[in-house]
């Protein structure tokens, strides 16, 4: 999906403006209705900084409208546990403990979690948790899915990249219910792209 003609647009329109808040465009992905944006930068990013950028996303998609049909636009950090797919992903965040599952394997375990020690373009070295504690050079057409995994009490070093994970959705407004007559409600669906005035929907 990373390669499609509606990816690229958005890339092409998202990059500017978040380059204008000093943001990285983390991870771009699109499919089920809904077109997932994750953002970053050194140290993470915040709520407030996060609404900025949907707003400003928002906007420009409501002149461009770089999707065709129906979705739900969110905007959100990567988080502490972020997925790694591509070799930036993997720099950023070596030292860290990462889990890795892989493809099509025989003999071997399936599933590697470790210190990530290295990461060039050819693929990463990952540090095993048990012992003898040995390293493995994993290709990236090897790799399944890869995520960084948060451990307790780890140093800093091992924690590189990780930020408390926010996001901001554009959901169509609802009615306020006070407390005592609220019950359920059907979730409303959103058209013709990001609604004018959506409510902002955070979730940690």
């Amino acid at each position: 999906m990373a390669d499609s003609p509606a990816i690229a647009r958005v890339t092409a329109l998202v990059a500017p403006i978040l380059a204008d808040l000093d943001l990285d465009l983390y991870d771009l992905d699109y499919g089920a209705g809904l077109l997932k944006i994750t953002i970053d930068k050194p140290g993470g990013a915040d709520l407030e900084v996060i609404a900025l950028a949907t707003r400003l996303i928002r906007r420009e998609f409501e002149h461009s409208d770089p999707v065709a049909g129906d979705y739900t636009l969110e905007v959100s950090s990567p988080g502490i546990e972020r997925s790694l797919r591509r070799p930036d992903h993997f720099t950023r965040v070596i030292g860290a403990t990462v889990s890795v599952r892989l493809r099509d394997v025989t003999n071997e375990a399936r599933r590697i979690q470790g210190i990530l020690v290295a990461a060039d373009d050819n693929g990463i070295t990952v540090r095993s948790d048990e012992a003898p504690h040995d390293e493995r050079i994993v290709p990236y057409d090897q790799i399944d899915r890869a995520r960084t995994v948060f451990v307790w009490g780890a140093p800093d070093k091992a924690k590189r990249g990780a930020a408390t994970p926010k996001q901001a959705s554009t959901k169509p407004p609802t009615k306020n219910a006070s407390p005592k007559n609220a019950g359920p409600k059907k979730a409303a669906s959103q058209s013709n792209g990001p609604s004018d005035t959506p409510n902002q929907e955070v979730s940690a």
